[in-house]
């Protein structure tokens, strides 16, 4: 079986699984009768920087290092893109996050980084400094650092785009000149793509709307948005924002997602007929109150870690549906082993059962105020059909997630330990011995 012709690594940020599976339909019908489908894929980090670096390097956040507190990825670690150049493909990142660009470093091995936002007209250009001010203190933070504080800020400004109207077009044109102008140099290509649409504040029309009735129903949409973005739970004792709030936030995304869906599906319907390998999924998803988390950080949920994933290619069409839980740095793994590289160690589409589901989180620091009680960081692993949930030296346990409401942890009992006592395999139990520690020194490390 040849190589690929082109390989494309497409991301919808911040997308659930319950957005795409969990409303009778998921919006894909090339791609569900092409491609290889998993239905219990989680991501080892719940938002952009550690899930992106994972799929980059086929690593757990704590190996790699990108993380809220460690705040960027190793430089001695392969990355995907720097393997695909060694093999003869020009590498494009075409994203609308500044996340994975060279902010925290995950813009080493490609070829080129086009920033989308920088491509396309503002349609909201006397809100884009305010939006910036109260809307991402994390990379705020970053930005004006002693190192980056020369012409980052206006692009942080200009990244800003990317909230308040489509891109999606945009990015799947660019990809097309790519492809296309490394076609007439005789080059392959490889593109990961990022698209903003299912992130916050979920696209609900092509520039940025609200979706309740009347005045005051949108003033409190537009106050939850500000509030779930600003994570100002995390330095209060209760939680600013409604379950009827929570619950139509959760709906911008589904409708988010019902909007984006037709394009994906015929972008990838497109890259199919060329010839190309294309693996669909998210980066993470995201929380509206479940097991009392809310946006993308600090947990450990299945609304955080679940995610949808296609994997589409033309060499091996036939549709079929993987329910093995894997974990989607295995997508680097995968993507070697198609191009024959040794690096690659196994493929999930033909040995899920090698793939370790492992999601990780550190606390995030919300600008230095971040209750005690929300400092801590998580592992959690999933065995048996069990995810057993580990914080502040204490087990928790809750069943994997198949269809509807996530179950809430409980406590294990004081001394019960789910690897020693619930893993049978003793490889894969020495495996996670090692995972676990390896993860306690990280946390300290990190917090020292």
């Amino acid at each position: 079986m040849g190589r690929p012709r082109n390989i494309i690594l497409l991301v919808a940020d911040s997308l659930r699984y319950d957005s795409v599976h969990g409303t009778g339909g998921n919006g894909l019908p090339f791609a569900t009768a092409h491609a290889t489908r998993f239905t219990q894929a989680r991501s080892g980090g719940c938002w952009t920087l550690p899930a992106t670096a994972s799929l980059f390097t086929g690593l757990m956040p704590h190996e790699h290092g990108a993380d809220s507190q460690s705040r960027g990825m190793r430089t001695d670690v392969p990355t995907l893109a720097e393997a695909m150049r060694e093999h003869g493909y020009r590498t494009h990142q075409i994203t609308a996050n500044v996340a994975t660009t060279e902010i925290f470093g995950l813009d080493r091995g490609y070829d080129e980084v086009l920033r989308i936002w920088n491509h396309v007209p503002s349609q909201h250009k006397k809100i884009h400094e305010a939006l910036v001010l109260v809307g991402k203190p994390r990379l705020r933070k970053k930005i004006l650092s002693a190192d980056f504080v020369s012409g980052k800020l206006s692009e942080d400004i200009e990244a800003s785009k990317v909230w308040l109207q489509d891109t999606v077009d945009n990015v799947f044109d660019v990809a097309r000149q790519r492809l296309e102008s490394n076609e007439k140099d005789g080059k392959q290509s490889f593109l990961f793509l990022n698209l903003m649409e299912t992130h916050f504040p979920y696209h609900v029309g092509p520039t940025f709307e609200t979706t309740a009735d009347g005045l005051f129903g949108k003033m409190r949409e537009i106050v939850s948005l500000f509030h779930l973005v600003n994570q100002t739970w995390l330095t209060r004792d209760n939680q600013p924002i409604s379950a009827e709030m929570m619950d139509l936030l959760r709906n911008r995304q589904r409708i988010a997602w019902q909007r984006l869906a037709p394009k994906v599906d015929a972008f990838i319907a497109e890259m199919h007929a060329q010839g190309n390998l294309v693996v669909f999924g998210s980066d993470h998803g995201d929380n509206f109150g479940e097991q009392g988390w809310v946006y993308h950080f600090s947990n450990v949920t299945d609304a955080g870690n679940r995610v949808p994933l296609y994997w589409v290619d033309p060499a091996d069409d036939a549709p079929r549906t993987i329910d093995t839980p894997i974990s989607t740095r295995d997508v680097y793994n995968g993507l070697l082993t198609a191009l024959g590289d040794d690096r690659g160690t196994f493929s999930p589409v033909t040995e899920p059962e090698r793939s370790f589901p492992i999601m990780q989180s550190c606390w995030y620091n919300n600008q230095g105020k971040t209750l005690d009680k929300y400092r801590y960081n998580q592992i959690c692993l999933l065995e048996g059909g069990t995810r057993y949930m580990r914080r502040r030296n204490e087990w928790f346990s809750a069943p994997q997630t198949t269809t509807g409401t996530e179950v809430a942890f409980t406590r294990l009992p004081t001394g019960f330990d789910p690897v020693e006592e619930g893993v049978v395999l003793p490889e894969r139990r020495g495996y996670l011995r090692t995972v676990l520690k390896d993860f306690g020194a990280f946390s300290a490390r990190v917090e020292s």
